[in-house]
């Protein structure tokens, strides 16, 4: 009896070869940041989209400046900025209320610029210099459109913040003791007195902030999956975290100088 060599239809595929993953939709991901990171960020790294979440990202960031502004407004937080600035403190009254004045009527139209352009430069400055790390020090080949992308969603847990923030905003007994750069009790300088304690240490506890820490770490595991098996989660994780640590210090170094709010 002949016997045929023709390969059937379920030998067809070809042995040792994966079909890749399909892709994710845009709803898959944005829920995946939080519920899956890992299977997530290796479907962003390979398709690095960012429309979406950079423009979530400003529009929680402006809801909640326009509920502050609209709810308390600036007026009372400024005079506790100025009333705690000892440089402020040294001027003339005159020359300080002058001062106030122009300020009072810059932030809300400053702050409404920042919330649209500044996540984008964070976003941009942040692949950058991650990039720059991963690429010049560790040797393993990422692109800055793939970090770019890891920085847009791994951030949406700000986004979060954002709204819980809103919601203490309205529930604040006293609104005008409310404080929009730490509206959220998530860091260690909420069990700190802002007049009495050290302007360095103050301001560095306002940056280990629980949600900073998760956008670190959801950051770290995009630049992980970005970078393949050459990149391991701790230099992946020392490429934005180093960049963060100094700009805390230095931050907290001009808050102890006089120089920032």
């Amino acid at each position: 009896m002949a016997t045929t060599n023709e390969p059937t239809a379920t030998s067809s595929a070809t042995p040792g070869i994966q079909a890749a993953p399909p892709a994710m939709s845009e709803l898959s991901r944005l829920l995946g940041v939080f519920f899956e990171p890992g299977r997530t960020f290796a479907d962003i790294a390979q398709r690095p989209r960012w429309i979406v979440p950079l423009l979530i990202v400003i529009v929680m960031g402006a809801g909640y400046l326009y509920a502050f502004n609209t709810h308390i407004g600036w007026e009372p937080y400024m005079h506790r900025i100025m009333d705690n600035n000892q440089r402020m403190l040294q001027l003339p009254p005159d020359q300080r209320q002058r001062i106030f004045d122009m300020q009072l009527r810059v932030i809300p139209i400053t702050s409404y610029v920042g919330a649209v352009v500044f996540p984008f430069l964070i976003f941009a400055l942040g692949a950058a210099i991650s990039v720059g790390i991963i690429k010049g020090l560790m040797g393993v080949p990422i692109k800055f459109k793939q970090a770019f992308a890891v920085f847009a969603y791994g951030y949406l847990p700000r986004s979060i913040y954002s709204i819980l923030a809103t919601v203490v905003m309205y529930l604040t007994k006293n609104p005008e003791d409310f404080d929009p750069q730490n509206g959220f009790f998530s860091n260690p300088s909420v069990l700190m007195d802002p007049q009495t304690s050290s302007k360095f240490l103050y301001t560095l506890a306002g940056n280990l902030d629980v949600f900073v820490i998760w956008v670190l770490l959801l950051i770290a595991t995009g630049l992980k999956a970005a970078g393949g098996k050459r990149l391991s989660f701790g230099g992946a994780l020392f490429s934005v975290a180093l960049p963060f640590v100094v700009y805390a210090f230095i931050r907290a170094s001009l808050a102890a100088m006089g120089l920032s709010g």
